[in-house]
């Protein structure tokens, strides 16, 4: 259009070069799918940061794939797979957390049969301080470097980075930071807060320092993809901002249009170089229902091959029950689920009824490092100087898993 209507006359070379962009993003880009000019952006904001409204063609299908075995009569439980080039996730499963591609005090070769895990967890974050992802790619990928064959995902290390900060911050364009301001929230930070480590927050993305050496590392929508293309995940997560639960309802909003943003670029990227990953959206919007249901319109207008629920989930969990009972029938019924951060017993039996797919936590890691046993009949805290004697016991003499066939209670307490 801009060309018919300069041709009679010399066109300056503003619009020319206009022209050559559009030409230039128009026949590169076979885009089949369109979405509307969403989330609206700062009028500062520089195009390169803008979402993107098209993105190329894309069919994941024949290495990934979720199909529904079984629904519930009774509630919206739900048995399913999820095929990846590494195996079948059998669904509803627990996803363990293996930080620094390796679940703690477990290794793993032995990890599936300890455990009859099928999915587990490893965050992008660490992975990219040390040893660089760039190393595990040299080595051939996650799998190989740990020597794992079953299905990996992992993080974009948004949640580790914006868990350095104090609460409520991480909109502005600043390099200082405040002190937590207390609140507690069900879902908790990640792990250890490194003073300082946050350098700066821009559109662009993220800027921190190394915990090992004080290296400046930039963190974007794009580089996160880029280190989680490198480490060879079966499911990747795009890059997201997140808030603590006390964030006032203008950041909150905000922050959700910037995530939206950090998001589609993130999955802009992902396409442009699929390597045979599938990539989860995460919804966000804090525990406000009208900005959860703006996420969910959003983001499932997009290509994402699932969707996990990210985010603040609430202070306790009837707040998580009353946002998850209200997130999780507007998802779509055929791509596969998954709620990020939350796996303790009672959650899982909470939220398999609603529909809920996968989970992930360090719970049970965490809580075996403090001597907490998961039993059929309760908690078992080995610690207690009651067991030093229970010599004859094993920990659940129906179980049939490794510690409980080999060990007793008393052995395990010593």
């Amino acid at each position: 259009a801009v060309v018919s209507t300069q041709s009679t006359g010399a066109f300056n070379s503003g619009c020319f070069h206009l022209v050559r962009v559009l030409f230039h993003r128009v026949s590169f880009v076979r885009s089949i799918h369109t979405v509307p000019n969403y989330p609206p952006a700062p009028p500062t904001l520089i195009p390169e940061h803008h979402a993107p409204t098209s993105f190329p063609d894309y069919n994941p299908n024949e290495y990934f794939k979720f199909e529904i075995v079984h629904k519930s009569s009774k509630s919206n439980a739900r048995v399913g797979r999820i095929h990846t080039p590494h195996g079948t996730i059998e669904t509803p499963g627990f996803v363990s957390v293996a930080t620094n591609a390796c679940i703690k005090c477990l290794d793993p070769v032995s990890t599936p049969s300890f455990t009859n895990q099928q999915l587990i967890f490893c965050n992008t974050y660490h992975m990219i301080v040390h040893p660089g992802a760039d190393i595990v790619r040299e080595a051939g990928g996650l799998h190989k470097y740990m020597n794992y064959t079953g299905p990996i995902i992992t993080d974009s290390g948004g949640f580790q980075v914006f868990s350095m900060m104090g609460e409520g911050e991480g909109l502005d364009d600043k390099t200082e930071f405040n002190e937590s301001s207390g609140i507690d929230e069900l879902k908790g930070k990640g792990g250890r807060v490194y003073q300082g480590s946050i350098v700066s927050v821009k559109e662009e993305g993220v800027v921190f320092k190394s915990y090992r050496d004080g290296k400046k590392i930039s963190l974007t929508p794009e580089s996160s993809v880029d280190f989680q293309k490198q480490l060879g995940a079966d499911i990747i997560i795009p890059f997201d901002e997140l808030l603590p639960y006390d964030v006032t309802e203008e950041k909150l909003h905000l922050s959700l249009y910037r995530t939206h943003r950090w998001e589609a670029r993130s999955l802009y990227r992902h396409i442009s170089n699929p390597q045979k990953q599938a990539m989860y959206a995460v919804i966000h919007g804090g525990n406000n229902l009208d900005l959860r249901k703006e996420s969910i319109d959003y983001l499932t207008s997009l290509p994402f091959d699932g969707f996990a629920i990210g985010g603040s989930i609430g202070r306790n969990k009837e707040e998580m029950l009353t946002l998850l009972k209200f997130i999780v029938p507007l998802l779509p019924a055929e791509k596969p689920n998954h709620l990020l951060g939350i796996g303790d017993t009672i959650s899982l039996d909470l939220c398999v009824p609603l529909g809920v797919d996968t989970f992930d936590s360090s719970y049970p890691t965490r809580a075996a490092r403090h001597g907490t046993l998961l039993t059929k009949a309760g908690n078992l805290l080995i610690k207690k100087a009651e067991n030093e004697r229970k010599s004859s016991q094993p920990i659940d003499p129906t179980c049939k898993c490794f510690s409980c066939q080999n060990y007793s209670i008393a052995y395990l307490h010593h």
